[in-house]
């Protein structure tokens, strides 16, 4: 049943909302992933405990090993999709700073390009991991 337009542009408001606090927590995620590795770095050459903490380590390899297994197995990630559905699929229906981080996110390229990437950084991370082992 249709409950008309007032009610039709408070669902689109409040959706268009929550694909971006979803879009920037997708965002905080890839910072995670990919400054994670640098911060694991530095903090290995500085000699940092926290760098070694096994935790944070088996969040920052599981996080990218799920990513790296989604693209293998073809699988879009569940952040897009939930911002698409929000959206209705309609990229226009963003906020500036959901276009900001939509772009800094999400290149034109072919899917194997990503694929291959996040393997190739899954596997840095894994070694990593092996040559600097986390703490317990």
């Amino acid at each position: 049943m249709d409950k008309g337009p007032t009610a039709r542009r408070f669902v689109g408001q409040n959706g268009r909302m929550l694909a971006d606090a979803i879009l920037l927590v997708h965002a905080a995620f890839v910072l995670f992933v990919v400054g994670g590795l640098a911060a694991i770095w530095l903090g290995l050459a500085q000699g940092w405990a926290w760098a070694r903490n096994r935790a944070f380590r088996l969040a920052h390899l599981g996080a990218i090993a799920f990513v790296a297994a989604e693209s293998l197995l073809g699988i879009a990630c569940p952040l897009t999709v939930w911002e698409d559905a929000l959206r209705g699929r309609n990229p226009g229906a963003e906020s500036f700073v959901g276009r900001a981080v939509r772009a800094a996110l999400y290149w034109d390229l072919p899917e194997a390009v990503f694929t291959a990437v996040y393997v190739a950084f899954a596997l840095l991370v894994a070694w990593t991991w092996w040559r600097w082992p986390p703490r317990i």
